[in-house]
């Protein structure tokens, strides 16, 4: 998803900051493509669990894009636990969601924000942060209770720091319906899911891409 959000902004002529945890070979290939496009593109690796190398992502891309307009926050961790199963919510699953899901996208969001108010290039349109949320918010179910309580408390935060940033910064929420393959799920089974709506059909990666352009 983070892939295809990357080449849909770079096809419409941005320059593209990639960030990266464990994945360097896809990472390159993206930038690879990206630059194939004819725009900047730069891959930086973090460990979003980790409050400093976040930190140290956001200094390193500022220095090598110096007019960021807009923070894509989609990387996160999405692994089962259910409070009624073999695999109840422990502390440190908790813990684990809610670093990456949630703190590293509003330590990001408050960098991007001290950026963006220190900017002395203003440009007409507002630059966005766009949060990554799930349509398990609005379709409430009881299985990956972890990470659906990150993402619960995210889009919170979408309003808090709305009404914080503003005039320097929007901050939107972004929640795709069905639109990848869900842990163990079948092909079956995740297209029965995917026609489960009135339209028959549910989003893409492709859809969500295009989407998080028109909000930039």
């Amino acid at each position: 998803l983070g892939r295809e959000i990357a080449l849909q902004f770079a096809r419409q002529g941005w320059d593209i900051a990639v960030h990266y945890g464990r994945s360097d070979r896809e990472a390159v290939q993206t930038v690879q493509e990206i630059q194939g496009l004819g725009v900047k593109a730069q891959a930086f690796q973090a460990d979003l669990a980790d409050e400093s190398s976040t930190k140290d992502l956001f200094q390193a891309v500022s220095k090598a894009f110096p007019n960021l307009a807009c923070l894509v926050n989609s990387a996160s961790i999405f692994e089962y636990d259910r409070a009624n199963s073999d695999t109840p919510l422990s502390g440190k699953s908790l813990q684990d969601h809610m670093q990456v899901n949630l703190a590293a996208p509003i330590l990001l969001s408050q960098l991007m924000f001290e950026y963006q108010k220190n900017n002395t290039n203003k440009s007409e349109t507002v630059p966005a942060i766009i949060q990554l949320l799930d349509q398990k918010l609005i379709n409430l179910n009881p299985d990956y209770l972890s990470y659906t309580l990150s993402k619960a408390a995210l889009l919170s935060s979408v309003e808090l720091l709305a009404m914080d940033f503003a005039p320097h910064l929007r901050v939107v929420g972004l929640a795709p319906g069905i639109s990848l393959p869900s842990g163990d799920q079948t092909i079956d089974g995740f297209s029965k899911a995917h026609q489960m709506t009135p339209l028959g059909k549910s989003s893409t990666p492709a859809d969500i891409a295009k989407a998080a352009v028109f909000l930039a």
